[in-house]
Order: C-alpha cells, then sequence, then structure tokens
C-alpha cells in the first residue's frame, strides 16, 4: 500500500506501509492490504503505521480525513 501523510505545510510521509492505524472519529481503526474502499473523519490521537520493513512510525494528529482507494492511501491533516 502507498500512503503519504499531508499537512497544509507539507508532506509528512509518502511511503510503502503494511498497515496504518488511525483514531476515527467513531473509533480507531486500522487498514491491511485490499482494506475496502473509505473515507473517514479522524479526531485528536496517533497514527501508527508499519513499513514494509517490519519497522514502526507514529505521527500525532489533530483532527483530519483518511482516503483509502486501490490500496491508496491519503491522511490530510491539520497539523
Amino acid at each position: 500500500m502507498l500512503l503519504e501523510i499531508i499537512t497544509p505545510e507539507k508532506s509528512v510521509f509518502k511511503g510503502k506501509v503494511k498497515m496504518v492505524q488511525v483514531p476515527g472519529t467513531k473509533s480507531p481503526f486500522q487498514m491491511l492490504h485490499n482494506h475496502a474502499p473509505i473515507i473517514s473523519s479522524l479526531e485528536k490521537g496517533k497514527v501508527r503505521i508499519v513499513k514494509n520493513n517490519g519497522k514502526e512510525e507514529f505521527f500525532e494528529v489533530t483532527s483530519g480525513v483518511i482516503e483509502n482507494h486501490n490500496n491508496d492511501i491519503k491522511i490530510l491533516v491539520e497539523q
């Protein structure tokens, strides 16, 4: 899957990942390869990603939106 995390100022992360876990507005959820297409709002919390090499990274977000279509994931966040 290709993930891009974007703020109004810059692209914070762009790369291939195995898994993305996000703080959804209704509840946290995660996406793996071939996840169903989705658009969801995000609340304050941590975005956790697992890269293809197995390493984890975390990003603090205040709010935002996530979209997944055909294993192309975009996360638009305020900060």
